[in-house]
């Protein structure tokens, strides 16, 4: 699943092409990627026609755009289109000429703003990522402007209203495992399987370690880690496993050469030459290096 740094190369991507662009039509080929939507695809497409679209926004590893009127438009302008990826969802902007994807979802049709008119359009295989249209509100976290399903989640480590000291002191309240505690989007938003990963690894704890066993230098050591992992993945491009995973303009990241331990399985540590281990965790994998982070004696999964 897409996380943050890959998120945040699409929102940047869109901020490019669409910001400013008016909604001149919307077509929705399949209603479960506008499933969050209340009142259907007959909804979302009333609600999201005939706007302005704004700057791209993200918070951990949901994206939108807000929606303004145009002039005269009956439309408020406290509402946007909001985004989550899933599995294999991706933001398209593309020629209003250009073939039509075999897994378009939702097309959007933008004016042309001085050029050719071009399309955003929703692609997803899976079918588990959408779209909606919802409601600007104040944010749970620290009263920013977010759409509604957003409000609860945490602020993501690479927001500027981020604070390290009152992450670290929430997360050693926690009676958990430091990994479940990382994955856990109210706490802090965007870091999913691969930087968690990644992140311990660079923090030498082991996933299993007890929240309420580490100490604050531990913690601020390793958020530190979150930071810097997803800085770099950022300027990478994000991690692009398969074509799944790529900007607006269809091109891949590539920091999945720079993994430490995600994906290594049997492979040597970067760090000591250990073989890196594998072990499943939430219906997924964890991947660790056994002597740089030692299984815990009394471990929380």
């Amino acid at each position: 699943m897409p996380e943050l740094p890959e998120v945040e190369v699409v929102r940047a991507g869109l901020e490019r092409h669409v910001t400013g662009r008016a909604v001149e039509a919307v077509e929705v080929h399949h209603p479960r990627s506008v499933r969050r939507q209340v009142g259907g695809a007959g909804e979302f497409v009333a609600l999201a026609s005939g706007r302005r679209l704004g700057a791209a926004r993200r918070r951990g590893k949901y994206l939108w755009v807000p929606l303004h009127p145009l002039s005269g438009s009956r439309f408020p302008a406290d509402e946007a289109v909001l985004a989550h990826l899933g599995m294999s969802g991706q933001l398209l902007v593309r020629p209003r000429s250009a073939p039509l994807e075999p897994h378009l979802r939702v097309r959007l049709l933008l004016d042309p703003v001085g050029g050719a008119p071009v399309d955003l359009r929703f692609v997803d295989q899976r079918t588990f990522g959408g779209l909606s249209v919802a409601p600007i509100v104040a944010s749970a976290a620290d009263g920013a402007d977010v759409p509604a399903p957003v409000a609860h989640i945490g602020v993501d480590p690479l927001e500027g209203s981020f604070d390290p000291a009152a992450v670290s002191e929430r997360l050693r309240r926690r009676r958990t495992g430091v990994k479940r505690a990382l994955l856990d989007q109210t706490l802090l938003s965007g870091v999913g399987n691969i930087y968690a990963d990644e992140s311990l690894w660079r923090a030498r704890l082991h996933y299993a370690r007890p929240t309420e066993t580490l100490r604050r230098a531990e913690v601020g050591t390793l958020l530190a880690a979150v930071r810097a992992v997803l800085a770099e993945a950022l300027g990478q491009g994000g991690t692009s496993f398969d074509a799944l995973y790529v900007g607006v303009d269809g091109r891949a990241g590539y920091f999945d050469r720079s993994l430490a331990v995600y994906g290594r399985s049997g492979q040597p540590c970067p760090r000591c030459g250990t073989t890196v281990r594998r072990d499943p965790f939430m219906n997924r994998s964890s991947y660790t290096c056994p002597h740089c982070q030692p299984r815990p004696r009394r471990a929380r999964w």
